[in-house]
């Protein structure tokens, strides 16, 4: 009988994006793979790889409601008793959290990664408390802990929440090198730079409006592109920043490498906690540079003045100056940067790495 892993996961779409190797690997080395999650279209996907799938419909994933995450843990426990999965593979924070409870009171071996820590590590007094009791209890039990970058290793080490030789940091969720392909770089005739995110606050959209309301107003040809997700209310928000005036929203998008072809240089003016950004791996590896913040999971996919620029956050000003830089570069400098960009996630981010470090865990199992 093959061996049995489940996967939790908050959503349909990075699951496939960013996970469909590695369980195409161990779907490929005899596991059975149980996907616990959200339904969402790209678990069809998942499923013709040969997945089998469980719905989770009451998961919210920005739900606060504590009867309502009570319910989804209750939900957990009862799949997971159920199917009896030999490891069960964890990934954001309530399925790293609630999860991670779960499995640790049915005694199932469980890998957590962590995605970001969440907004409520840095907030103070009780919040944080909170979060680090709630870190401490769902992580307790881990068998290995995949941190996606050092200041999210340190905080699991430095609280006590995690031992030192369960936690180990990986390069994020590193980058399909096949898929993101360098592209040739497009004609200079005015630089086109993107946003590709989620359009959250903390994801630096405002930032990104303002810097190219200052860029504009000194370089009208210049073309500022925003792609992603917007919940309603805030929409209504940006058009309050007359967001129409400076940039083009091109809403959710599904080919990225494709439209990476046309643009000269990705902004992402995160201080979001993230893990490590995917979207600036993405751009580096289709031979595109990167402005991005100094803010944990955003420079580390940087080196700056070499594969793109580094700013601090919430500095607009300090952004616009630096994609003024930019244009004003030679252009054969941005191409060589892109190159460079190309370079540096080949050599530290590949994902074949990222499916090894899965791989050797699980075997250390022994299960």
């Amino acid at each position: 009988m093959s061996k049995k892993v489940a996967l939790l996961s908050n959503e349909h779409s990075w699951t496939y994006n960013l996970r469909k190797e590695t369980i195409a690997r161990l779907l490929d080395n005899g596991y059975s793979v149980t996907l616990i999650l959200p339904y969402g279209e790209k678990v069809e996907l998942l499923k013709e790889m040969g997945c089998s799938f469980i719905d989770v419909p009451m998961f919210e994933r920005r739900g606060k409601n504590p009867l309502k995450e009570l319910r989804l843990i209750i939900e957990y426990h009862k799949i997971l008793k159920k199917e009896k999965p030999d490891v069960v593979l964890t990934y954001t924070i309530k399925p790293n959290l609630y999860g991670g409870m779960v499995c640790s009171l049915l005694k199932i071996p469980y890998i957590s990664n962590i995605t970001g820590l969440g907004s409520a590590v840095e907030k103070s007094g009780l919040i944080s408390s909170l979060a680090k009791i709630l870190y401490k209890v769902g992580l307790r039990k881990a068998s290995y802990v995949f941190a996606q970058n050092k200041s999210n290793k340190d905080y699991l080490i430095n609280n006590k929440i995690v031992a030192p030789e369960r936690v180990k940091q990986i390069a994020g969720s590193g980058v399909n090198l096949s898929r993101f392909e360098v592209s040739e770089y497009p004609e200079d005739n005015a630089t086109k730079f993107v946003f590709i995110s989620r359009l959250l606050k903390e994801k630096g959209i405002e930032d990104y409006i303002e810097a190219a309301k200052i860029v504009k107003a000194r370089y009208p040809l210049s073309e500022f592109h925003v792609c992603g997700f917007c919940e309603e209310e805030y929409k209504e928000h940006l058009s309050s920043l007359k967001m129409e005036e400076y940039v083009v929203y091109h809403g959710m998008i599904d080919n990225v490498p494709q439209f990476l072809k046309g643009i000269h240089c990705l902004v992402h003016p995160s201080y979001y906690l993230e893990g490590t950004s995917n979207v600036c791996l993405e751009a580096c590896a289709s031979g595109r540079p990167v402005i991005t913040t100094d803010h944990e999971g955003c420079r580390e996919t940087v080196v700056d003045g070499k594969t793109g620029f580094i700013v601090p956050v919430k500095s607009p000003e300090v952004l616009a100056a630096k994609i003024i830089e930019f244009i004003e570069m030679p252009y054969e400098s941005k191409k060589e940067m892109g190159l460079a960009a190309r370079k540096h996630v080949e050599e530290n981010f590949d994902r074949n790495v990222i499916v090894r470090e899965y791989m050797d865990a699980i075997k250390r199992l022994d299960i």
